[in-house]
């Protein structure tokens, strides 16, 4: 008897076809996942970026404002202090001061304390509870920055005896000369201020002299390099005593009874 053999059947052509898509989709979805991926791995990666530098930022932010409300006691004694010296520094022969908060309308009224945003004039005394002077803050723009100063004012001799630079930023070597430069703070041991007949004016304006050309008992020299600053310091003494002046001496009988 014959063998039967198993007769294999050849797969026929529509089956090839139909797996060849398929095989091609599968494979075509398998080559876009790795894509995918690294896209979301991307912008993960971004967010948590985002994320931490935001973080990082508020914890930045916090230790600054907790750093300076931690050296604001010491920052505002400090400059309370200098105030104080230099209130003594520019009224020469004062040994003691007290301080008046120039009111609304042109009072003086004396006060034991200093608040913010307030007003206020620094009256010297010498040892014989005499008036010396009035220290009077003052404030304008420099070359770098806003420039802040005290000056004394003397009512007997009618002319500012003294100036201190509290903050300054002007260029060094040449504007900060307004703070050292001996020629220069020569013209504040008696820098003329009269008033005018008004009692509201001032006769003899400040005005800026060229270096050497200083003739006037109310000009001031200028320092060689550094007019800008010059300049500065003489429109902030100009508005100043225009402003403060008058009110000064409207009120000093006020200023020399507060102290008896």
């Amino acid at each position: 008897m014959d063998e039967v053999r198993p007769q294999t059947v050849a797969p026929s052509g529509r089956d090839d076809e139909r797996r060849e898509p398929a095989a091609a989709a599968d494979g075509a979805q398998r080559g876009t996942e790795p894509a995918a991926n690294r896209e979301a791995a991307k912008e993960s990666g971004a967010t948590s970026m985002i994320l931490a530098m935001g973080l990082i930022g508020l914890i930045s932010g916090v230790l600054i404002v907790a750093s300076f409300q931690l050296t604001l006691p010491v920052i505002t004694k400090n400059k309370a202090a200098a105030l104080e010296r230099a209130v003594f520094e520019v009224l020469p022969g004062a040994k003691t001061k007290v301080v008046y908060e120039w009111k609304k309308g042109g009072a003086l009224v004396p006060v034991k304390h200093e608040k913010s945003g307030a007003l206020y004039l620094y009256a010297g005394f010498d040892a014989n509870k005499k008036l010396v002077g009035i220290a009077i803050p003052a404030e304008g723009q420099g070359f770098q920055d806003t420039i802040k100063l005290i000056y004394g004012y003397s009512p007997s001799c009618r002319c500012v005896v003294g100036l201190k630079v509290l903050e300054s930023k002007e260029t060094p070597g040449l504007g900060d000369k307004i703070e050292s430069d001996p020629a220069f703070r020569a013209n504040f041991k008696a820098l003329k201020i009269v008033l005018g007949s008004d009692g509201h004016s001032i006769a003899t304006p400040v005005e800026l002299a060229k270096k050497g050309k200083k003739e006037k008992p109310y000009q001031i020299e200028a320092i060689t390099g550094a007019t800008i600053s010059s300049r500065a310091i003489t429109a902030i003494l100009k508005a100043s005593t225009t402003a403060v002046v008058p009110v000064i001496m409207r009120n000093l009988t006020v200023l020399a009874k507060e102290v008896r």
